[in-house]
């Protein structure tokens, strides 16, 4: 019922849209109980979620509606991509809506308020009736040469906070991060955070379709050595299967959806490694074909943004029937 009147309110700008939005969840009062059918439960990379549908980062970057998404049936919440310095991220519009093709470009460059910010929302607001995953990515001023530091910053401040966290090296929309990919980047990168990690919290690492299976392979192969707990696939993808845009950023919803299936599917088999499937999810059958592709949690956004919280609980019913 509130969706239609939400994309009115925008006036055809995407991200007002999505502030509004935001604004109206975080008055949603807080909920003690989490959705959890019979037979919903998953207990994945150690962790107890009460399904295992989640609502993937980026949709509540600075955790403005934490209260609301467990009310509206997910599972886990990733917040997110947060990171150790406030930025504005990239200058507006950035946001752009394909509803035929139930897509999405974005190039939002990790808008946030920064890990103390989102480290102090938390703190207030108290533990949540769901696990909650951070997404950790890298500042915009930090060069490539301060990565590290940058990343276990972050970590650092929010550790007990988290469930899980994630490191995103995948994001198409800040320069140079996708490097953060390479083998002598990324095992640098773990392993800091590996030395950080007191408590063995779950370290999962996000992948973009965009690599080929042999840079695949190279990045798990650097995960297994590094001890991550899971791997979430995937991130956004700058192809344009379906759509006809010159707008640059990354691409989300249903086109993507192959492509996360292809993904999924190549690093759960070559890992072994829990994966969380996240891509083009827009339908029950969706789901039903990413735990087939290897998934053991998936996560919703784009397909969210689409259908609503009936998304939310069909994909719920489906995790069920396929367990």
């Amino acid at each position: 019922m509130v969706r239609p009147v939400l994309f009115r309110l925008g006036g055809g700008d995407a991200e007002t849209v999505h502030e509004r939005t935001l604004h109206w969840l975080s008055r949603v009062p807080s909920t003690k109980r989490a959705f959890s059918p019979p037979g919903a439960r998953r207990t994945v990379f150690g962790i107890d979620f009460p399904n295992a549908v989640g609502l993937a980062a980026g949709m509540d970057k600075d955790g403005r509606a934490l209260r609301a998404w467990p009310r509206l049936g997910f599972g886990f919440v990733e917040v997110g991509t947060v990171t150790w310095h406030p930025q504005p991220g990239n200058d507006r519009p950035r946001l752009f809506r394909f509803p035929p093709q139930e897509a999405i470009v974005n190039r939002m460059g990790f808008n946030n308020g920064g890990a103390r910010a989102l480290s102090a929302r938390l703190k207030a607001l108290g533990p949540l009736p769901v696990p909650l995953g951070i997404s950790l990515g890298k500042s915009k001023v930090t060069p490539l040469t301060g990565a590290v530091e940058d990343y276990v910053s972050s970590f650092r401040q929010l550790y007990d906070q988290g469930a899980y966290f994630a490191v995103n090296v995948s994001s198409p929309n800040t320069p140079g991060l996708r490097e953060l990919q390479d083998k002598a980047h990324l095992t640098a990168l773990l392993g800091a955070l590996h030395a950080e990690n007191r408590a063995g919290r779950p370290v999962l690492v996000k992948v973009a379709p965009d690599l080929t299976d042999a840079a695949l392979g190279e990045l798990l192969d650097v995960c297994l050595a590094q001890g991550v707990a899971g791997l979430i696939a995937t991130n956004t993808t700058v192809a344009r299967p379906g759509v006809t845009t010159t707008e640059t950023g990354g691409l989300s919803g249903r086109p993507l959806a192959p492509r996360a299936l292809e993904v999924v599917r190549f690093v759960a088999k070559e890992s072994g490694l829990p994966v969380i499937g996240v891509g083009g999810i827009t339908s029950a059958d969706d789901v039903t074909r990413m735990l087939e592709a290897g998934a053991s949690l998936v996560q919703l956004y784009t397909g969210f943004i689409y259908h609503g919280p009936r998304l939310v609980k069909q994909a719920v019913h489906a995790t069920r029937e396929h367990a």
